[in-house]
């Protein structure tokens, strides 16, 4: 796959990634008790962190979207 996500893209997404996965599993917050939320917000926070690592994003692809200089 080609990359697609740029630097400041890719550090978002696994900022925003690791904290929805971190949240869901450690946080007392009240919406996380709701088990679709919590495991909502855990599958999201690993596609974000796996796209930020890989550096391509399909959905990118599939839109044609590049955030990164190529």
């Amino acid at each position: 796959m080609t990359i697609n996500v740029g630097t400041v893209d890719r550090v978002v997404r696994l900022v925003v990634g690791v904290a929805l996965i971190a949240a869901a599993l450690f946080s007392s917050m009240t919406i996380f008790d709701a088990v679709a939320v919590k495991y909502g917000a855990i599958a999201l926070g690993l596609v974000l962190t796996a796209t930020g690592l890989m550096r391509t994003c399909p959905m990118y692809s599939i839109l044609g979207i590049q955030t990164c200089k190529v």
